[in-house]
C-alpha cells in the first residue's frame, strides 16, 4: 500500500515555509483554520493572519486590497465557496484588474464524503480556467501540493490551488520535479495516454499497471497544471500515443477532458474517452463509496482505455 497524506497538509506546510522566507505573504481564512490546515501558518505568524469568519466574498475583496499595497495574500475556504460563492468578487476583483492573489479550494471533488452536495465542489475547473488571468492548479498529493503552493507565490497573478480533504496516496516524492505550466510523465508508453489530475493520478498509474497486463502500453501524464495547459506535451502525447483517456474528479463538461480535448483538436486530433462526473451532483458517504458510485477508478479507466483503443487509427500523422 502506498503511503496516505493529504493534499490540504502539503498546502499548509508550504504556507508556513513561505512565511518564514517572505514577509510579504499573508493569509486569511473564512472560518476553516483547522480544515484547510492554514493553522501552522496561525501559529508562527498570527500577525500576518486574518480570520474572516463566514464571510467568504468580504475575505476575496480584503485580499484584493491587500495585493494592492504589496503584499502577496493566500486565502483559503471551501471550493464550493471559494469558487461559487465568490465568482463575482474574483472575476470583477481580482481577475479583471489581474490582482496578486492565490486561492485554496480545499475539500474539491466528490473524495469530501459525507458532507454531500452542496459542499462537493466539482465545478471549480471549468469556472475558473475561463476566467482571463486566472491560473489553475491541481495537484496530485502532499509532495506536489507542497511544491505547487510555493510556486504559486512566485507566479504573478491569480492562482487558484485545488486540494482535498482525504489522506490520499503519495505517487510523487520530495524531488520529482514540479514545473508550474508543465505536465509530468509519470510512466512511459506508446500504446495510449492516460492523462490526469489531482487524486485520479494514482487511479490513471493502477490502470496502467492494469493494462500492461494486457500488453498495453499506456503512457500517464499527470497534469497538475491546468491553465495555462502544457500544449506541447499533450501535442506528442497525441502524435506518439493515438488515443487518450482523461480522468478527473470533476464534472465531465469544461473540466480536464475539455482542456485536454481543446488542445488536441487543434494540433492532433485522435480518439478520447473521459472518465470524470457525468453531469450530476454529489451525494454523502465515504469517499471510496462515492469514488466507485460516480465511476472514477481504475477500472473505469480501463474500461475507457478499451473503449477509446477500438477506435484508434492505425497510424497518427
Amino acid at each position: 500500500m502506498p503511503e496516505m497524506k493529504k493534499t490540504r497538509e502539503g498546502f499548509g506546510r508550504a504556507l508556513a515555509e513561505l512565511g518564514r522566507t517572505n514577509p510579504d505573504v499573508v493569509v486569511l481564512v473564512g472560518d476553516l483554520t483547522d480544515s484547510t490546515m492554514v493553522s501552522f501558518f496561525a501559529k508562527e505568524f498570527p500577525d500576518r493572519f486574518i480570520q474572516m469568519g463566514v464571510a467568504e466574498q468580504n475575505m476575496m475583496t480584503a485580499a484584493a486590497g491587500l495585493s494592492l499595497i504589496g503584499k502577496i495574500p493566500f486565502l483559503s475556504t471551501y471550493g464550493a465557496f471559494a469558487a461559487c460563492r465568490c465568482l463575482d468578487q474574483i472575476r470583477v476583483t481580482v481577475c479583471y484588474s489581474n490582482l496578486n492573489v492565490k486561492i485554496g479550494g480545499a475539500h474539491g471533488g466528490i473524495s469530501v464524503g459525507p458532507d454531500g452536495a452542496t459542499h462537493q465542489a466539482m465545478e471549480e475547473f471549468s469556472i475558473m480556467r475561463s476566467l482571463p488571468n486566472m491560473k489553475l492548479i491541481v495537484p496530485c498529493d502532499f509532495h506536489e501540493a507542497r511544491k505547487a503552493t510555493l510556486a504559486a507565490a512566485d507566479v504573478w497573478g491569480p492562482v487558484y490551488i485545488r486540494f482535498g480533504r482525504e489522506n490520499v496516496p503519495v505517487v510523487t516524492d520530495p524531488d520529482t520535479p514540479f514545473e508550474f505550466g508543465k505536465g509530468l510523465v509519470l510512466r512511459e508508453g506508446g500504446d495510449i495516454a492516460l492523462v490526469a489530475c489531482g487524486v485520479m493520478v494514482y487511479e490513471a498509474l493502477q490502470a496502467a499497471e492494469t493494462l500492461a497486463g494486457r500488453g498495453i502500453d499506456a503512457r500517464v501524464i499527470n497534469l497538475h497544471t491546468l491553465k495555462p495547459i502544457d500544449k506541447v506535451l499533450l501535442t506528442r502525447a497525441a502524435e506518439e500515443c493515438g488515443a487518450i483517456v482523461t480522468a478527473e474528479e470533476h464534472q465531465i463538461y469544461g473540466g480536464l477532458g475539455g482542456a485536454v480535448a481543446e488542445v488536441v483538436v487543434r494540433h492532433c486530433p485522435v480518439p478520447m474517452e473521459f472518465v470524470a462526473v457525468d453531469d450530476r451532483f454529489g451525494q454523502s458517504g465515504t469517499p471510496d463509496e462515492l469514488m466507485t458510485a460516480f465511476g472514477l477508478r481504475a477500472k473505469d479507466i480501463v474500461a475507457a482505455a478499451d473503449k477509446v483503443l477500438k477506435r484508434k487509427p492505425e497510424r497518427v500523422f
